[in-house]
């Protein structure tokens, strides 16, 4: 095998992986390193099509049922993730490397790329569980790198063709075509994806006043018509063994036009009295992205990299309620039109050089430039104004902050330290320095500067080459949404139109520390791991009193001080080998937490908004080689209690049934894939509680109380999924 920058690669990678398989076992688990290493012999009883498809055979690493993430912590793909701060300086999920490398970009993620990868050039996948300087990714939980050969006998074309079959009746095609090949210096994936999206919702909401008395009944009935087209092109070339770059394209179009049926009973009238409306809102969403990266090695092996994204994202949106009579005619009673342009430039150089045996640093900077333009515009019947044509023939009505452009540019220089202590331990410390400067325009005018600095440790220590603990400690900044600072439109609330902007937010800042262990089980039988965590947050982002005045009262999000978190997580996933079964995979994923805060409207200590008591997912795979099929099941239940949305004048409860799926796949003689889902079984309602008072909160005069719960229904799926 000639000799490449991938290859060097992975030979320093060699500290953490071993190069020899038993006979007596499809893939052997190093003695005395922090890697695992499935060979592509591992996976050829299951017939696999994809490298998405070998992930999910690997205990504790892919989706058990094929669908999506882990049960037992699954994987992202590299670059950040979508909505992230920059290219990120690592989590504590998994990360997905493909030959060494991390995708430059963070819409066109490498998680995607793996569907497009068949099977057959797959050589081998790594399980890093350990840290080096020579890794793409920095403080993960462990590192899958998907290894292809080196040569490609030939050129790939892979096909799918799917149908959704939603429970109301409508189906929806899509597909996916992608074309991968290596010529010469030259790897290329190519794609184009049609994504059914179509999503069809009832609910019922039943409310009293506050002398518990019948007040309404609101049915609605809620479609999106929508389908996503993707298209992707990722490209590689080696320009020598020590030099290589990489670019990635992306061009996404996910326009969402939704239709909307309301009736509302009032039963405070005799004879009752019914209400309905119509409402239409045409969405249009598109988005694309560019990313790149440029890497060399020098003689002394030190390496210096340069990566580079800009993306953007535009949305717009119009809502028009109508009220329908009897007599056929309807009226206009509500315009609401909003839009947004997302950008974002980045790019991230650093030079990583060996400074003692054992020993690497890191050093570099990362600059962000980070824009958003947003604009809204809000028309109501109203007596006291002209009707405009731009408002939809409605009466303007002045809206505060309704017409912005928010700008960060972010600075972010970092030093990284890698010590490899012993075959045991490895010790990896940062520190990060950010400063960043955010202004605001348009509507109203504010200019800020920011700068915090950011350390952060992560200590792993092998007990055995099966059990590791680990425990970091780090300081994380979260990234603003610019989304906060300017008036945006309340789809969740029907007394409500808008949202307030505040132009006056801080980041929210938390020091994280983590406690895990994870135990693999012996002969591949399966993983076991552990977290124990605590978060100590300060400026914490959620709803605070910007009210004008007593009879104007309204909220935005704004930092309301301090609070913690806390909680247990606890996955399995494990081979039933004792019961003579090893290819049916179980995986199941607990979890337990609790967090507290001071509430800015009553004063009183409660849980964050939105955060949960919990959460158990079970799931399971069972692969017949014999009969080239496999099948499973997920079931996902949340722990009801105390999930809750404070405002300044209402209390949000939130609940939901479990979330049931099972699957079953047949691979033909020929390598083609038939795919059956079934989503979304059972009630799966979700449901909330408003709690609505008079005047403030804080009074703690009941008005009335809302009970609504609401059902996307089943949805059932074939995919045909197969390579030329």
């Amino acid at each position: 095998m000639k000799s490449s920058v991938r290859t060097h690669c992975l030979a320093i990678l060699g500290l953490f992986s071993i190069a020899f398989f038993s006979s007596q076992s499809l893939s052997q688990i190093a003695e005395d390193e922090a890697t695992v290493t499935y060979p592509s012999s591992y996976f050829a009883e299951y017939g696999s099509v994809t490298a998405k498809d070998m992930l999910d055979r690997i205990p504790g690493v892919g989706s058990t049922t094929g669908g999506g993430s882990s049960s037992s912590g699954g994987f992202r793909g590299g670059g950040g993730g979508s909505g992230g701060r920059g290219f990120g300086s690592g989590s504590s999920s998994s990360e997905i490397l493909i030959n060494g490398k991390r995708t430059a970009g963070k819409n066109n993620q490498t998680s995607g790329i793996l569907n497009r990868i068949t099977a057959d050039q797959v050589d081998y996948i790594q399980i890093i569980r350990g840290t080096s300087g020579e890794l793409d990714v920095r403080g993960s939980g462990q590192v899958v790198n998907i290894v292809t050969f080196e040569e490609v006998s030939a050129s790939s074309l892979q096909y799918q063709i799917n149908a959704d079959h939603q429970y109301d009746g409508h189906t929806q095609p899509g597909g996916d075509l992608s074309y991968s090949n290596r010529i010469g210096g030259l790897d290329l994936v190519l794609s184009a994806v049609a994504e059914p999206r179509y999503n069809h919702e009832e609910s019922k909401e039943d409310s009293v006043l506050g002398d518990l008395s019948s007040n309404d009944r609101v049915i609605e009935e809620r479609t999106t018509e929508q389908t996503s087209y993707e298209y992707t092109a990722n490209l590689g070339y080696e320009f020598s063994d020590r030099t290589s770059a990489r670019f990635n394209g992306l061009y996404s179009q996910n326009d969402n036009p939704t239709k909307l049926e309301r009736s509302t009973t009032d039963f405070t009238q005799q004879p009752n009295a019914i209400a309905n409306q119509f409402e239409d809102i045409p969405g249009n969403q598109d988005n694309w992205e560019i990313g790149g990266d440029f890497e060399t090695f020098f003689n002394n092996g030190d390496r210096f990299k340069v990566l580079f994204v800009l993306n953007q994202d535009n949305r717009d949106s119009t809502r028009e309620r109508f009220d329908l009579f009897n007599d056929g005619n309807s009226e206009k009673n509500l315009f609401l039109k909003s839009g947004s342009v997302t950008e974002e430039e980045i790019v991230r150089s650093s030079y990583t050089m060996d400074m003692f045996t054992g020993q690497d640093i890191e050093f570099g900077a990362e600059r962000a430039v980070t824009t958003l333009d947003s604009n809204l515009a809000l028309g109501l019947p109203n007596s006291n104004g002209t009707p405009s044509s731009a408002f939809g023939g409605l009466v303007p009505i002045p809206v505060s902050n309704a017409n912005s452009t928010v700008e960060e540019t972010r600075y972010e220089p970092f030093l990284i330290h890698n010590w490899v202590i012993n075959t045991r331990m490895s010790l990896e410390s940062h520190v990060l320095y950010e400063y960043s400067e955010i202004e605001q325009k348009g509507d109203v005018y504010n200019k800020r500067d920011f700068d915090f600095i950011k350390p952060k440790v992560d200590f792993r220590y092998d007990i055995t080459p099966t059990l590791q603990l680990r425990g970091s400690a780090e300081k994380i900044v979260t990234q603003l949404r610019f989304s906060d600072f300017v008036a945006a439109t309340d789809d969740q609330d029907e007394d409500s139109n808008t949202f307030a902007g505040n132009t006056n937010l801080r980041q929210e800042w938390f020091w994280k520390y983590d406690f895990n262990a994870e135990y693999r089980l012996p002969n591949d039988a399966g993983v076991v791991d552990a977290n124990l965590f605590y978060h100590d947050h300060h400026d914490v982002i959620e709803k605070i009193d910007v009210s004008p005045s007593e009879d104007d009262l309204k909220s935005a999000n704004g930092n309301i001080g301090d609070g913690k978190m806390y909680g247990l997580r606890v996955n399995a996933s494990v081979r039933m080998q004792m019961i003579d079964m090893p290819n049916l995979l179980v995986s199941s994923a607990w979890s337990v937490q609790d967090s507290e805060i001071e509430d800015p409207f009553t004063g009183i200590d409660r849980r964050f908004a939105r955060y949960g008591r919990g959460r158990w997912t079970l799931s399971f795979r069972h692969d017949i080689p014999e009969w080239s099929m496999n099948w499973g099941g997920s079931w996902s239940n949340r722990f009801d209690g105390n999930e809750k949305i404070y405002d300044i004048d209402d209390v949000l409860d939130l609940r939901g049934d479990p979330s049931t799926s099972v699957f079953a796949e047949w691979i033909s003689p020929n390598g083609t894939s038939w795919r059956f889902d079934a989503r979304g079984l059972g009630s799966n309602n979700q449901c909330r509680e408003r709690m609505r008072f008079v005047g403030r909160l804080s009074t703690g005069i009941l008005e009335e109380i809302e009970n609504r719960c609401s059902t996307r229904g089943w949805t059932t799926s074939l995919k045909i999924t197969g390579t030329f």
